[in-house]
């Protein structure tokens, strides 16, 4: 089992994964600016701890950094000199409220590219679940969507597919970090898709994969 941060996990995506993680029996600290949330967090999915993001991130195999597109360079920032060699999995998704279900990508190309000039070329950065409902996630339930996982580091890629069975997903490598782009865009098209179609929180799977991972 792995040692995971969840900075931001008092959030609603946060939340949803630390809860998966702690299912699966790893050993989760959740992060947060809040104290008392963090705490509060903790105990309601029976975590290993909690912390500032910043102590949070210190002596981590993995940290996963759920924040909002705004707040992303400030709490990156805030961990950069503390991730050491931990796979740093950022989920951030640049919408721009109000018009959310419209994709507008930053000027980098994505967040994720926001990502690598905030952390710096050292850290082994990686982008993933962008594209699973937070309240599918924060539930015991199984979830019908795949999580694609994008990075530039192979092997910091594939600890991050495998983290995903245990928590009731199939993990499927992405490709380069470049590549997260179309899974961030994607999320505002799922959006849209939730409100036409009346969805309850709408996700993706690929088909015909015969080498991939089993479906949880």
């Amino acid at each position: 089992m792995a040692r995971i941060a969840v900075i931001g996990g008092t959030g609603a995506l946060g939340k949803g994964i630390a809860r998966r993680l702690v299912a699966a029996g790893h050993e989760v600290t959740i992060g947060s600016r809040a104290a008392d949330k963090a705490q509060a967090t903790a105990e309601e999915l029976g975590a290993a701890g909690f912390a500032a993001n910043a102590e949070a991130a210190q002596d981590q195999d993995v940290v996963i950094v759920s924040v909002p597109h705004a707040s992303q360079a400030e709490t990156l920032g805030q961990i950069r000199d503390r991730v050491g060699q931990a796979v740093v999995v950022d989920t951030t998704v640049p919408l721009v409220p109000p018009k959310v279900m419209r994709v507008q990508l930053p000027a980098e190309g994505s967040a994720a590219l926001q990502a690598r000039e905030h952390l710096g070329p050292d850290v082994r950065l990686v982008t993933a679940f962008h594209n699973v409902s937070a309240h599918h996630l924060d539930s015991d339930h199984a979830i019908e969507c795949d999580v694609l996982v994008f990075s530039d580091d192979v092997e910091a890629r594939k600890t991050v597919v495998e983290l995903c069975p245990g928590m009731g997903l199939r993990g499927l490598s992405g490709g380069a970090l470049a590549n997260s782009a179309a899974a961030e865009a994607l999320t505002s098209i799922l959006i849209y898709m939730n409100k036409t179609y009346k969805a309850d929180g709408a996700g993706i799977r690929f088909t015909n994969l015969t080498e991939a991972p089993a479906i949880p």
